[in-house]
């Protein structure tokens, strides 16, 4: 069980970075003053919406 535990916080912590990073970039792109891509807010819109919709369609397995 401890070892499950371990992955599901690795697994996590990956996809927050992942995020993480993603928004950064959007964001020193519009503090160097360039151009961000009409697409960019929507996919990280779209990936967000995505990662919370799965992580909160999950279901326990049934206990026997």
């Amino acid at each position: 069980m401890l070892a499950a535990d371990g992955l599901v916080a690795e697994v996590m912590q990956l996809l927050a970075t992942t995020f993480a990073d993603h928004k950064q970039g959007i964001e020193s792109q519009w503090h160097r003053g360039k151009e961000v891509s009409i697409e960019d807010l929507p996919l990280a819109l779209r990936q967000y919406r995505s990662f919370f919709e799965r992580l909160l369609s999950t279901r326990p397995p049934a206990r026997p």
